[in-house]
């Protein structure tokens, strides 16, 4: 069984949580906490050097639990971080994914698909409720915006790309073109790492022209 600690200062949930892991089968319950504090002394100590799963709140007495993600992180990089939070604005999921968490599940989760996020984060997962998972599209979609492979291709290069998509040789794209062959290459060459391909075919799907 996975061994996993707890932090949450709630005494109901933290019983719940307790049951519920102990229950599944899946997890062995090695230690809970009601502050960071007592997280950070309890690995200070050596005492959790085989733990590979931590549950954590983010509201916490003290230091929040996104303090501790990322006080621990550096230390144990092994270790899987999951946040159960009924927080789920941006900033706060952001600043938990930074400092380490690989999960952020809300606290409105219910009993059989907290197990299951559990078990998909120690195989190497990261859970999300569909509400976090949302806003972490959207943000990325706005700091991302969405470019077309063969706009990031001078004039030349998608020329170079056409022709080649037609099936016509180096040669042949250097006498159509007017230029030399090396530099035929070159352009190839040098669209092949603009488009992060290795070869032609890459090229042309990534492109759209196969």
């Amino acid at each position: 069984m996975t061994p996993i600690v707890i932090i949450e200062d709630d005494e109901k949930i933290r019983n719940y949580l307790g049951a519920l892991l102990a229950g599944s089968g899946e997890f062995n319950l090695k230690a809970s906490f009601i502050n960071t504090e007592e997280v950070m002394e309890y690995f200070e100590a050596g005492l959790g050097d085989d733990i590979e799963l931590v549950l954590t709140d983010i509201q916490l007495p003290g230091k929040s639990g996104i303090e501790l993600i990322a006080w621990l992180k550096p230390r144990r990089p092994d270790i899987q971080f999951m946040v159960l939070s009924v927080y789920d604005d941006a900033d706060k999921v952001f600043k938990a994914l930074q400092a380490g968490a690989s999960g952020y599940v809300l606290k409105n989760t219910s009993s059989n698909k907290l197990i299951e996020s559990l078990i998909d984060l120690q195989k190497g997962g990261s859970p999300m409720s569909s509400q976090i998972a949302r806003k972490v599209v959207l943000a990325f979609q706005q700091q991302t915006p969405y470019v077309d492979a063969k706009d990031s291709l001078s004039d030349r290069e998608n020329e170079v790309l056409a022709w080649l998509s037609k099936g016509y040789s180096y040669q042949e794209i250097a006498d159509h073109l007017f230029i030399a062959i090396d530099t035929v290459r070159t352009h190839i060459r040098n669209l092949y790492e603009k488009l992060h391909v290795r070869n032609k075919k890459e090229a042309l799907r990534k492109t759209g022209l196969r």
